[in-house]
This record gives structure tokens, sequence and C-alpha cells, in this order.
């Protein structure tokens, strides 16, 4: 009698590696998710918070006159970071321009949180601002680079997410922030989780690829030599 082949022998004909490939949160990709993830959130929550505390920042700096351009000038310098950003990670890859980005983001938060004058506060915002752009297209040409094809509506997802969490919760966590400690820590505050982040990306990084190409995280697929 002929044997019948079933859907559960189907099943088992498949390829097993088909079965143990990685996802966002497994194997190599767990850390440079969550690190690139919170480069967004901290870079929208930036954006966003300071519209809790620019008021009350501009009555301790007395800086009424330079309030619009403490909100328009980051937003200006940001479209400016995402262009050098992009060309550059276009001509040398993305592994310089997120550590210089990164480091550009970190610098302005420090500017701003240290200001005693509406100048400084405004400088501060504007390197923030080149920084943030900047990050944004880096961290964009690295998820071409280092994960599969399969895993890019998923990343691109929780890009999405840290920027909707931070509307909702920002704006908020500052005037806490600033009712508890000082608005000071707002911009402060983050400087070290920056930091972090950029550490938790950094290993991916390594295996990078000065330019172009696709890149497969060996301890991820399994093929450490």
């Amino acid at each position: 009698m002929p044997s019948i082949s079933t859907d559960s022998d189907a099943t088992e004909s498949l390829n097993p590696k088909q079965e143990r490939q990685p996802g966002l949160f497994t194997g190599g990709y767990l850390w440079i998710t969550i690190g690139s993830c919170a480069l967004v959130f901290l870079g929208a929550f930036e954006s966003l918070a300071v519209t809790t505390i620019m008021p009350v920042v501009s009555k301790d700096l007395d800086g009424a006159n330079l309030y619009a351009l403490a909100f328009a000038g980051p937003l200006a310098t940001g479209v400016i970071g995402m262009v050098l950003a992009g060309n550059w990670s276009d001509r040398r890859g993305p592994v310089v321009p997120l550590y210089t980005s990164s480091v550009l983001f970190a610098l302005g938060l420090l500017i701003a949180g240290t200001a005693t004058t509406m100048p400084t506060l405004v400088a501060g915002r504007l390197v923030q601002g080149l920084g943030t752009g900047a990050v944004t297209v880096a961290l964009y040409v690295i998820v071409a680079r280092v994960f599969p094809p399969r895993l890019h509506p998923s990343i691109f997802a929780g890009f999405a997410a840290a920027w909707v969490i931070p509307s909702l919760i920002g704006p908020f966590a500052a005037g806490v922030v600033t009712d508890l400690l000082s608005w000071h820590w707002v911009f402060l505050g983050v400087v070290v989780l920056v930091v972090a982040a950029t550490a938790m990306v950094a290993p991916a990084l390594r295996h990078l690829p000065e330019r172009g190409g696709d890149l497969s995280i060996p301890w991820a697929t399994g093929r450490i030599s």
C-alpha cells in the first residue's frame, strides 16, 4: 500500500535552519536592538520634553528673546546632521558617523544642562539637534548592514514605537524631574543613558565592514570560526 504523506511529514522536511533563525531579542541581535531603540527613544524624549520645561528655563535664564530659537534651532541643525551623516555613511560606513553623532548628542546635553545663560543653552540645543539628526540616519544605515531583511520591518516598528512613547510620557517625566530636582537634570540625566545605549550597539559595529555590503553577525548565526 502506498504511503500517504501528511502535513506533519511536510513540516519535518522543512529546513531546520529556518526554525532556528534569530529574532530581534535573541542571539547577537539583542543588545544592538535595545541600544538602537534606546538612542531613538532618547532623541525623541529630548525633542519633546523641552515643551514642558522651557517656560521654567526661559524664566530662570531670563531668555524670553531666544525662546523660539531654543525650539526651532535643533530642528534645523537636525536636518543638517541627517544630510552630513547620510553622505558620510555612504562613503565611509556608518560606524564613525554613529560614534561622532552620539558624542555630539551627549555634548549638546552637557552644554544645555550646565547652561547659566540662555545663549549657552541655545548653543547646547543646536549641538544636540545636530547629533540627534545624525544618529537617526546612521542607525538606519546600520540596520541595513547588520539586520537581515526579514527583521527590517520589526526593527523599524521598534523605532516608530521609540518615537511614540516619548510623546506620551516625555513631557510628564520632564515636569516631574524639574519639580523634584531641577530642569538641568532633564538634560544631564540623559547623558549617561546615551553613553550606555551607544555601548550596547558597539559590539556589533566591530564586525561591520567599512563601506558597502551586508553583514551577518557571526555570534547570531552560529558561524563563529
